[in-house]
């Protein structure tokens, strides 16, 4: 029975998303949306709060559709700055740029953006189903992580990326502790006790995580392609056709796999408060590359490395809006957010939202059906004049890519400090190039490392300081394993694979012959 009135409520929300006023609304947030994601450090949370004035004396529903549009929209524009430019338009499309940049400079930035168009529909139809189907009973299950399990989520997430360097584990460590030694920077959430500030006010507030990632992977790009006068962007081998833009029937067999678990993953992490879409596209590249038979292309141009997270972070942003719309509960900042516009309308989101505001609640979720499908026909019909802008303007593209860090770093808080950060960051960055150590940790724990502090405390002081509390509960017990496999795995396999290659090696003398 719930099944089918989650069914016949759906067809009512289509039915209101008929109205053409509706439809422009969704056509104009998932546009905007788009441009949003294309913008190194805007982002969707602020590009919605900015839009929050707007919804006064406005339509409920209009407004919720359009903001809601920005929102997932954002996923999507994310994507091209990453595969073209190397230049994250936000946090969860930094791992697209591993294997979307690489394919760029290819030839294939049109198939890598093509390919993620397809797994971001796909996945993003696969969360709304499960939304649809799953929102209450997924949230009331959601609520059953504590600080202990979302702990060890967080150091599944450490292990799991640092094992993403095939070529040395100890600079994959290196990076990370890096980067969770800056996460300390800042002031102590428990004791409000200055930490590794030196005296600096700009500091107090911690590192930001907008200007460390485009400065090491924007800026940093452009300065390795100054120094050392290489080309930037895609080398003129890009296709411009719009045919060459879908996966081959090969393509597809070979990507399809990651895009239905990355629909999956993304769900599950977006469901759950704190972890979201950046978490979920880390973890479904860890994933991906973990059950690939061919793991060294992973960071050269691999097509799982593109669809998993892709699908993962699309599909994600569904998974959030189930504790938004169930229980009133933020998963991320964007969410956060929306929850403002919800009280602004004078709609309180939680359980009575489907009680007493059905035609908004299902309405919403129509909308993004709806608005899925126009973020696809708006994306693949403008990878070609991605494409060609970028092949046009070659020899001004470091200037453009620079100025739209600046700007973008710069229109965060309006403050000069996070643009000294960023370029801290960038040479940062071009020594990590010229030493060959993986960013990826060092990002994942500027992401991660914060969330983490703060959920190992919170599950000690619960325990009166025993670590035992994380093996005491099944989850968290659970999950711990995982990491720890996650983190020895890649050691046995090279100690086996050291132990083996001798052998090998004698089997096949000529004398054995």
């Amino acid at each position: 029975m719930e099944f089918l009135s989650a069914w016949s409520s759906l067809l009512g929300g289509f039915e209101r998303m008929m109205d053409p006023h509706l439809l422009l609304m969704c056509f104009i947030g998932t546009f905007a949306g788009t441009l949003v994601g294309v913008l190194p450090g805007l982002g969707p949370a602020a590009a919605v709060a900015i839009l929050l004035p707007m919804t006064y004396g406005a339509d409920p529903l209009s407004a919720l559709v359009g903001m809601a549009g920005v929102y997932y929209g954002a996923m999507y524009g994310g994507t091209i700055t990453s595969v073209l430019l190397n230049v994250p338009g936000e946090s969860a499309s930094v791992v697209t740029t591993f294997d979307g940049y690489p394919l760029a400079k290819q030839g294939r930035g049109g198939l890598a953006l093509g390919l993620a168009a397809i797994g971001s529909l796909a996945a993003g139809t696969i969360g709304l189903i499960l939304l649809t189907l799953m929102a209450v009973p997924l949230a009331r299950a959601a609520l059953s992580f504590g600080p202990p399990e979302y702990f060890a989520v967080m150091l599944l997430a450490f292990t799991l990326v640092s094992a993403l360097s095939s070529e040395s584990i100890l600079k994959a460590g290196l990076s990370l502790f890096l980067g969770l030694l800056l996460c300390t920077v800042g002031q102590d959430v428990v004791s409000g006790t200055p930490r590794l500030t030196f005296g600096s006010m700009e500091l107090l507030d911690g590192v930001n995580f907008l200007p460390a990632v485009v400065g090491m992977f924007g800026l940093a790009e452009v300065m390795q392609g100054v120094i050392h006068r290489s080309e930037f962007a895609l080398a003129g081998r890009t296709k411009l056709k719009l045919k060459s833009i879908f996966p081959s029937p090969s393509d597809l067999r070979e990507t399809y796999g990651s895009i239905l678990r990355g629909g999956f993953l993304g769900f599950i992490f977006g469901l759950l408060p704190g972890t979201g879409a950046t978490v979920a596209s880390f973890m479904s590249y860890g994933v991906e590359r973990r059950l690939s038979k061919t793991p060294e292309k992973f960071g050269h141009g691999a097509l799982q490395g593109v669809a998993g997270p892709e699908s993962a972070n699309n599909s994600a942003s569904s998974g959030e809006f189930v504790p938004l719309l169930a229980l009133g509960i933020p998963g991320s900042a964007t969410t956060a957010v929306l929850i403002g516009a919800f009280v602004l309308l004078g709609i309180q989101p939680g359980p009575r939202l489907f009680a007493e505001h059905p035609d908004i609640a299902w309405g919403l979720i129509a909308s993004l059906y709806v608005g899925n499908v126009m973020l696809f026909v708006q994306n693949t019909a403008m990878i070609p004049f991605f494409v060609w802008l970028l092949m046009v303007s070659q020899r001004c593209l470091p200037v453009v890519v620079a100025s739209l860090c600046f700007i973008g770093v710069y229109s965060i808080n309006n403050v000069m400090s996070d643009v000294w950060m960023m370029l801290a960051f960038a040479a940062l960055g071009y020594i990590f190039k010229i030493c060959n150590i993986p960013p990826a940790p060092l990002i994942i724990a500027l992401v991660l490392g914060p969330a983490a502090e703060n959920a190992l405390r919170q599950s000690l002081v619960i325990s009166m300081g025993s670590p035992w509390i994380f093996f005491l509960r099944p989850i968290s017990a659970g999950l711990l394993v995982l990491a720890a496999g996650s983190f020895f795995l890649p050691m046995l396999q090279s100690l086996l694979i050291r132990r083996v290659a001798p052998v090998e090696a004698t089997m096949f003398t000529p004398e054995n012959k």
